[in-house]
């Protein structure tokens, strides 16, 4: 009876709510195996980038639905133009298809983390923390989330805002190789994010134990390789922009995403949470590839931050 009884795991939070977007790739998806113990009983949907024709291995033992460009195209016929090919912001589809009440989506190059103590990260089950709890964008709490264990509001803080906000979005960060833009790459190519805590001036803590609600009215670069979200909540306005094959900018997917998330959740009342959970960013792509997909990109952007900054959004719109 022991036996039987250390075999049976137990049901995870949100199973039957959930789907992880694993996604693009044109790769064979062995990092599945690191994963298992946290994904194994949740649904994958897999949104398969390139040459539809390549055959991907999948680890056995997984739930999953596999989609390629061929699937794209024919589900959505002369709109399937409206995803991206040859580029990871093709997750898009992966989230349409979905029908569950929320989103989590990672790339096929991040592993299962370590925090400082050595003890591997369920990323999966921090993003969930955070989505079931509220935010607080409307008043910044010092001693970061105050809904975290350990962690409560400070002196100050008002009452009557305690009861804080729904949360939207659990925006989750990456140790080993940062997620930086190209120029930044070229300058610092051997820098990475230690899993471990320095306690010197040259060595700082890259570490940090912390969930913080992005303020109202701040904007922030979303990446979108450890993100999590409510699709019934948000879930439109979670449209990586149209980039890769064909199109002019690349690498500014999840940046448009971010954006017009932010500020519909600003509008609407909600929170945005960044900080825990960390996974490891295992590589790092090349920063000459990424400086040609950018280069458009980097002039963009100065002037689409100040559309977002000052677009005001009229009561009326009361949905995403």
């Amino acid at each position: 009876m022991s036996q039987l009884y250390s075999s049976m795991k137990p049901t995870p939070v949100l199973k039957d709510e959930l789907d992880i977007v694993v996604i693009p790739t044109i790769l064979n998806l062995d990092f599945l195996e690191m994963w298992r113990p946290f994904f194994e009983q949740y649904h994958l949907i897999i949104v398969k980038d390139g040459d539809s024709s390549r055959t991907i291995n999948i680890p056995t033992g997984f739930d999953y639905e596999l989609y390629n460009r061929n699937d794209i195209n024919r589900i959505l016929g002369p709109k399937s133009s409206c995803i991206s090919f040859k580029d990871s912001a093709c997750r898009c589809f992966g989230y349409m298809v979905s029908k569950k009440k929320y989103i989590y989506t990672i790339d096929d190059d991040c592993f299962v983390a370590k925090d400082p103590s050595g003890k591997e990260i369920n990323a999966l089950e921090q993003h969930i923390k955070n989505l079931l709890s509220p935010s607080t964008p409307h008043f910044f709490n010092t001693l970061y989330d105050p809904y975290s264990d350990g962690a409560d509001f400070v002196r100050g803080y008002p009452f009557s805002m305690r009861e804080g906000a729904i949360t939207a979005v659990s925006h989750g960060l990456w140790l080993n190789v940062p997620d930086y833009d190209a120029p930044t790459q070229l300058v610092k190519p051997l820098e990475r994010n230690s899993r471990k805590v320095y306690l010197s001036i040259q060595l700082p803590i890259l570490y940090v134990d912390a969930v913080m609600t992005i303020p109202k009215g701040t904007l922030f670069p979303m990446c979108g390789m450890n993100l999590a979200y409510d699709r019934e909540l948000i879930g439109p306005a979670m449209y990586f922009g149209l980039m890769g094959d064909g199109q002019p900018i690349g690498r500014y997917d999840d940046m448009w995403a971010g954006w017009c998330v932010k500020v519909i959740c600003d509008h609407m009342g909600w929170g945005v949470k960044t900080g825990l959970p960390y996974i490891w960013h295992s590589k790092a792509s090349n920063p000459f590839v990424n400086l040609r997909k950018e280069y458009n990109g980097i002039f963009w952007l100065e002037e689409a931050i100040p559309f977002f900054q000052s677009v005001t959004l009229p009561k009326e719109c009361d949905s995403v």
